[in-house]
């Protein structure tokens, strides 16, 4: 799959888990600071790891798609509740 068809298949993951959700902006940016976290932490954690290459690539790719994923589903919620 390519990256649109990732984050796309990301999405319909979430929207099963949690139905459509309906944030304002700045709940959003919680969430997205949350999932850059997590992907700030596995960058560092993989540094010191490197030997673990394949594994550490899997997570950091994972983390990105769910980064992306989380601003797709904020548009579309800005989109559909009129604050974008």
């Amino acid at each position: 799959m390519d990256f649109q068809e990732l984050v796309q298949a990301e999405r319909e993951k979430q929207n099963e888990k949690w139905g459509e959700q309906n944030h304002d902006p700045y709940k959003w940016m919680s969430i997205l600071g949350e999932e850059i976290g997590e992907l700030n932490k596995g960058f560092l954690e993989t540094e010191n790891i490197r030997g673990i290459r394949f594994k550490a690539d899997y997570f950091l790719e994972t983390e990105l798609i769910q980064c992306a994923a989380v601003l797709k589903a904020m548009y579309e919620s800005g989109k559909r509740n009129g604050w974008l």
